[in-house]
């Protein structure tokens, strides 16, 4: 039960969703009656199957020694757990860089495609340096810590070309020069160029009442687990399963409306970059 003192990772949701398959799919036992056989209680397999909790490769080979599956699917599974472990920079810390962003990078590293609405900030994986620097200073960073900082955040933007991204951008946020107008400027023609690269930025107007004013957050989704939200928080953040997440698609329909096309969107930008 070691795995549960470590914060669990993206590989654990993709882990538990194929054990949760092999025990409804070869098995017939129920979740409590699994959770008996391998010596757990019936909250511990179901949060193993459901990723909220890590599981190393010592547990899943124990699960699947319980299933009884063919060899052959129990090596593959085991050192799928054993490499996953092991898969990113994510999983050897940068100094000065919170634990938080690590865990965010694993999930953004095997998701299929992301969706971020962002409320007073440009989102992180669409930030150039001078602006995210800027940002992290306002933010009450340690100037020798933004470089690394930065580091990190460039790291996570490389998984971009691999998935479908959209960015909901609320339009005060185009207007707050973190790391001065030039940066902003210089910021403002990145997301310009954002369809260049194969990314989809729309802005929503400002002044206009709507619930998802409430909080920022991002939309992770996976080809074999169940979508995951994350609410960044002040140097921290929380990740929202299940019916948590439902809620959110219902405010991501509501943005789908309110929004300007990306064609619109690309003029606003435009328009707000030749102004400064």
């Amino acid at each position: 039960m070691s795995g549960q003192r470590k914060t669990p990772q993206a590989r654990d949701r993709t882990i538990g969703a194929q054990l949760r398959a092999v025990r409804t799919e070869q098995t017939s036992l129920s979740l409590e009656a699994a959770a008996t056989a391998i010596g757990w209680s019936a909250a511990t397999l179901s949060r193993t199957e459901n990723g909220k909790r890590h599981i190393s490769s010592e547990d899943v080979s124990a699960v699947l020694a319980v299933y009884g599956v063919p060899a052959s699917q129990r090596d593959e599974l085991i050192e799928s757990a054993r490499s996953g472990a092991q898969a990113g920079w994510w999983s050897r810390p940068l100094p000065g860089v919170l634990p938080d962003v690590g865990t965010l990078a694993s999930y953004e590293s095997t998701a299929t495609a992301l969706t971020d609405w962002s409320i007073g900030v440009i989102p992180g994986l669409l930030q150039t340096e001078r602006y995210a620097i800027g940002f992290m200073l306002a933010d009450g960073a340690e100037q020798q810590d933004c470089e690394i900082r930065w580091m990190a955040r460039l790291r996570r933007q490389q998984v971009l070309p691999g998935l479908d991204y959209t960015a909901f951008i609320h339009e005060g946020a185009l207007k707050t020069p973190f790391g001065g107008v030039d940066a902003l400027q210089e910021q403002l023609a990145h997301l310009e160029s954002a369809a260049t690269r194969g990314l989809r930025v729309r802005i929503v107007r400002e002044h206009l009442p709507h619930r998802a004013l409430l909080h920022s957050w991002m939309m992770l989704e996976f080809p074999q687990a169940p979508p995951v939200l994350y609410v960044e928080l002040h140097r921290s953040g929380v990740y929202l399963h299940d019916s948590e997440v439902n809620i959110y698609r219902d405010v991501l329909a509501e943005l789908d409306q309110l929004a300007f096309s990306s064609a619109e969107s690309r003029s606003i930008i435009k328009r707000l970059r030749e102004g400064l």
